[in-house]
C-alpha cells in the first residue's frame, strides 16, 4: 500500500498569524496547528485576532471532524447568512448565503443545469476530455511543463467556459476575476473591482442567451423556473461568479493535489497507471488529506454551544473542514495518504443541505484530466530543482507543479 506523509518545511506559524495572511497563505506546514488545536483549543475564541475588538460580535474556529459535521448539518442553529453578508458583497445572492425555503428555491433552479447528462448529454465524456487535450496540446512538445500553472489552472476554467458557452478569448482574464474575489476581505478594492468586471462581462451574455435556442448551462439557467418564477439576470450573474471561484479554484486545487501526490510517490503513480479504477478513490482521499475549501462559516443564530464552550448568538462560527478531515478521531494515521482508506467520510464538499451541488460534476471532470495526463505524459516525473508546496488556509493547493516527462 502506497502512502506519503504530510510535507513538512521551516516554516512555523501560530493560528493567530495564519488568520491575518489571507484565503491563501503561503505556509505549507498547517497541519501541526491544527492538530494542537483539535487537542487542545478545538472551538478557539478568535475574535480578537480577525477583528481586533473584544466587543464586537464573536468568533470561533472550530477544528474537530465531529463539531464541524455538526454545525453544517444544523442549518437552523447555524445560519449561511454570514456569507451573504461577507463573500456576498462581490458574489451577489447565491445559494451559499441562503437558508430554508430561499435555498431550496434556488438549489431547485440550479442543481439540474449541474448534471454532466443534461448539459452535454452522452457527448459530455467527450467534450471535456477533448478540452483537456487541448489544454495538453499547448506544452506537450516541450518536454517540460509547471502542470499548476499550464495545466490545473486552466483546464478548469476552459471545461467552465465550455459548459457555459462564453467566448474563450478571455479566459485568463475571468479566471484571475474570479481569484481575486475571495481577496475581498483582505483587499476589499480589488476583489470589489474583479465583481464589478464579471458583472459587466456576464450581464450582456446572459441576456443575449435569453434570446437564444443554445442548450448549455447559461440557457438552462435563464429559462429554469419555478412555478412560473425564473431567476434574474442579476441572479444568473451571481451564480456564475460562484462557479467561476467554487468551480474552476476547488477543480484546479483538487487536481493540483493529486498531481503533487502521485509525482512525489512513483510506487502510486505506477499503480494508478496500471489501474485507473483507483482514480475515484484517489480524488476522494486528496478532498480529505488537503481540502481545496479550507473553510465555511456559519452565524449562530441563538445562544448555543459547541464542544462545552458558550457561543453567543450573534456569533460567527469559522468551520475548518482542513484541520477536521485531518481528525484522528475520525481517520486512522490522519497524515497518511491513503487510498485504501476504508473510514474515509471526510467532509470536503461540505455537508448537510449545502454539499456541493456541483461535486459530482468536479469529480468527474478531475477524473477526465488526470485519465488524460496519464495517458498523454510518460515517464512523468517532478523537478527537483523547483521545489513545489501545498499552500493556504481557506484555499489550499500547490503553489507550483514543475515536470518532465515523454510525450506519448
Amino acid at each position: 500500500m502506497e502512502n506519503v506523509s504530510a510535507p513538512l518545511d521551516d516554516d512555523s506559524v501560530d493560528i493567530s498569524a495564519l488568520l491575518k495572511m489571507g484565503p491563501m497563505a503561503p505556509i505549507s506546514n498547517t497541519h501541526a496547528t491544527y492538530a494542537a488545536l483539535r487537542n487542545n483549543q478545538p472551538v478557539l475564541d478568535v475574535t480578537k485576532i480577525t477583528s481586533g475588538n473584544s466587543q464586537e460580535s464573536k468568533t470561533f474556529l472550530i477544528t474537530r471532524y465531529a463539531d464541524v459535521k455538526h454545525v453544517l448539518k444544523d442549518d437552523v442553529t447555524y445560519s449561511s447568512d454570514i456569507n451573504q453578508r461577507t463573500m456576498g458583497i462581490v458574489m451577489g445572492p447565491t445559494i451559499v448565503g441562503m437558508d430554508g425555503k430561499a435555498h431550496l428555491k434556488h438549489r431547485t433552479l440550479i442543481t439540474p443545469s449541474m448534471t454532466p447528462r443534461v448539459l452535454k448529454g452522452d457527448n459530455f465524456h467527450d467534450v471535456v476530455r477533448r478540452t483537456a487535450d487541448e489544454t495538453i496540446d499547448a506544452f506537450v512538445g516541450k518536454g517540460v511543463a509547471d502542470l499548476h500553472h499550464d495545466f490545473c489552472f486552466k483546464y478548469p476554467l476552459k471545461v467552465f467556459v465550455s459548459l457555459l458557452g462564453l467566448p474563450s478569448d478571455d479566459l485568463d482574464q475571468v479566471h484571475h476575476w474570479g481569484i481575486d474575489l475571495c481577496l475581498v476581505a483582505h483587499d476589499p478594492g480589488k476583489g470589489l473591482l474583479a465583481a464589478d468586471k464579471l458583472l459587466n462581462y456576464l450581464t450582456p451574455i446572459v441576456q443575449a442567451k435569453r434570446k437564444s435556442s443554445d442548450s448549455d448551462m447559461i440557457n438552462m439557467l435563464v429559462n429554469a423556473q419555478i412555478n412560473g418564477e425564473k431567476m434574474s439576470d442579476y441572479e444568473v450573474v451571481s451564480f456564475l461568479r460562484l462557479l467561476v471561484l467554487a468551480g474552476a479554484e476547488t477543480t484546479n486545487h483538487l487536481l493540483g493535489t493529486v498531481c503533487y501526490v502521485l509525482l512525489h510517490n512513483p510506487g502510486l503513480m505506477a499503480r494508478v497507471r496500471d489501474d485507473r479504477s483507483l482514480i475515484p478513490a484517489l480524488f476522494h482521499e486528496a478532498m480529505r488529506w488537503e481540502s481545496p475549501i479550507g473553510t465555511l462559516m456559519r452565524d449562530a443564530t441563538v445562544d448555543t454551544e459547541i464542544g462545552g464552550v458558550a457561543v453567543p448568538k450573534g456569533s460567527l462560527v469559522l468551520c475548518h473542514i482542513g484541520a477536521a478531515n485531518r481528525d484522528e478521531r475520525q481517520f486512522e494515521d490522519p497524515d497518511r495518504f491513503d487510498i485504501d482508506r476504508v473510514d474515509n467520510e471526510h467532509i470536503g464538499f461540505g455537508y448537510g443541505r449545502h454539499y456541493c451541488a456541483g461535486s459530482h460534476l468536479a469529480k468527474l471532470e478531475a477524473e477526465v484530466a488526470l485519465n488524460a495526463l496519464l495517458d498523454r505524459l510518460q515517464d512523468l516525473k517532478p523537478d527537483m530543482t523547483k521545489p513545489s508546496r501545498i499552500i493556504g488556509f481557506s484555499f489550499r493547493g500547490p503553489d507550483s507543479l514543475p515536470v518532465s516527462f515523454a510525450a506519448a
